[in-house]
């Protein structure tokens, strides 16, 4: 079995130095290349050979030559040396938040109104990072992203979020009524709340949708009256398809006005209060690696 040397030194400094060397073919010149004098590059070169356990350069009249085994660990020392180097910059791309993957968690009807603009623009700005999407109600996302299962989630309910998560609006929106197409308010600009009073609702179900359904509920009784709901859904699509089935009125988010469900026409409110805002929330670990807040930055930039 070959002798192993104890004094085995193959720091950065010397595997940068001998393909120099060689590339060369003598030491004044490699020296003169690497800003140093003769000696201390001929002596880390002697350390070398002495740390790999052959000999690498044969010295002739006119400088050095590699040996055999000195042309494979030139060779292999370049690719060594590529690698450190991508290495390092890939660490440092990973901790600016510009390469490796979010696991992102979003609820309800949300995909079709963000996450496209997030993922195009993560792809022309971040076209290193990759994102995983994960659907859930806002509960499950915000669970999630708490375990750590999720690096960021987006949800319109943040009644069960607590203090250990950041939480950040990303959009805000009006909450407008939504009717079937043959309703007598359908192709009007804008509609009273007051004037669907003595219209069937459907509800958001307040275990499930507690701030939705409790602005509802608050916006109704400012304009004198309690709805009549004659059904309830736990998620945004099942509001939908009540009012797409023609059975009932419903108050939802005028963002999704864009989703161009078949069935359903969106009416703007008439009045300015605060309480018909909704917003969009993203929310994530303090801990949370710079990608997260990157991505962020992508999504709420212009």
């Amino acid at each position: 079995m070959p002798h192993i040397p104890s004094d085995i030194n193959l720091s950065r400094r010397p595997l940068e130095q001998f393909p120099v060397v060689v590339q060369e073919g003598h030491f004044g010149r490699a020296a003169e290349r690497l800003g140093m004098s003769q000696p201390p590059l001929s002596q880390s070169i002697q350390r070398l050979e002495r740390a790999v356990g052959a000999r690498l350069l044969d010295q002739g009249p006119g400088g050095v030559r590699p040996t055999a085994a000195g042309k494979a660990f030139a060779a292999d020392v370049r690719r060594l040396l590529d690698l450190q180097s991508a290495a390092v910059a890939r660490a440092r791309r990973v901790a600016g938040g510009l390469e490796g993957e979010v696991r992102v968690g979003y609820a309800s009807l949300l995909s079709h109104l963000y996450l496209p603009t997030m993922l195009r623009r993560v792809a022309e700005g971040l076209p290193g990072l990759r994102v995983q999407l994960r659907h859930g109600s806002s509960a499950e996302v915000a669970d999630r992203v708490r375990s750590g299962a999720l690096d960021l989630g987006f949800l319109r309910d943040p009644a069960r979020l607590s203090g250990d998560l950041v939480d950040r609006v990303v959009a805000t929106e009006r909450i407008g009524a939504a009717v079937p197409c043959g309703h007598r308010a359908a192709e009007a600009e804008e509609i009273g709340l007051a004037e669907l009073r003595d219209e069937d609702f459907v509800l958001p179900d307040p275990a499930a949708l507690p701030v939705l359904a409790e602005q509802v509920r608050f916006a109704c009784h400012q304009e004198g009256f309690t709805p009549r709901g004659t059904a309830t859904a736990d998620d945004l699509s099942g509001l939908f398809s009540y009012v797409a089935a023609g059975l009932c009125v419903s108050l939802l988010p005028e963002g999704l006005r864009h989703l161009a469900v078949t069935g359903v026409r969106f009416v703007p409110l008439r009045g300015n209060a605060g309480y018909l805002d909704t917003a969009v929330h993203a929310v994530h670990r303090p801990d949370a690696d710079a990608a997260v807040t990157r991505l962020l930055e992508l999504l709420t930039g212009p």
